[in-house]
């Protein structure tokens, strides 16, 4: 991507342990662009909150959320199951995500190359995105992926306890009031549960290419 002038978004959802986040992280290391994982977003609200004696006042988490930087995003300590379990329920409070919202938008609006990836970019976040993209993944598989991360972090948890908190996170993300996973007209479907990474790669690397030439031609 050598022109300076070249301006493209990527909107990535998707539901939990579907292969989003991998996905998004290849594109951005291959086509440079900046990269947001806005699940981190409620994470680190959720994260906040726990340390902070369970504090759920509005005036605290305004606050918290004007203070977020990609550094503070890249703490290990947002992937325990404390913070997934509680990042889930405040993902459906209207005003904490209007308060991360904007995190959201002034990050594309000072990026010219930007990928969000989530469960609702598409259809709130990034609706005018040059490039839609959905992923889904058996929950067999979805389990097995998670699994593995949670036990860098906790070695006693089990299939089932992993596979319950996904159904439960998928179940909520899907059917929540405020801003649910949606597939949206337009987006391209990716189903990952067969994919290798590599393979992965390959299908991802393909989908901009070609709306890189459908907006700019030969770059």
């Amino acid at each position: 991507m050598k022109k300076k002038n070249i301006k493209f978004s990527i909107a990535i959802d998707g539901s939990s342990a579907s292969g989003k986040t991998t996905g998004s992280k290849i594109l951005s290391k291959k086509f440079n662009f900046k990269l947001l994982s806005s699940g981190k977003l409620y994470r680190y609200i959720a994260y906040k909150i726990i340390n902070n004696k369970n504090r759920y006042d509005k005036k605290f988490i305004i606050y918290q959320s004007k203070n977020i930087n990609l550094n503070k995003l890249r703490n290990k300590r947002l992937y325990s199951l404390e913070v997934t379990k509680l990042a889930s329920i405040i993902a459906k409070k209207k005003y904490i995500r209007n308060a991360l919202k904007q995190f959201q938008i002034n990050l594309i609006k000072n990026n010219k190359k930007v990928i969000i990836e989530g469960r609702d970019i598409a259809s709130k976040i990034m609706p005018k995105a040059d490039l839609k993209i959905f992923f889904k993944c058996s929950v067999k598989e979805k389990v097995k992926r998670r699994l593995r991360e949670y036990k860098k972090i906790n070695k006693k948890i089990t299939f089932n306890e992993v596979k319950k908190s996904l159904n439960l996170r998928d179940f909520s993300d899907k059917n929540r009031k405020e801003s649910p996973l949606l597939f949206v007209k337009g987006a391209v479907l990716v189903d990952t549960t067969k994919l290798t990474i590599k393979q992965m790669e390959l299908k991802l690397v393909k989908l901009v290419k070609e709306k890189l030439f459908n907006k700019y031609g030969n770059i």
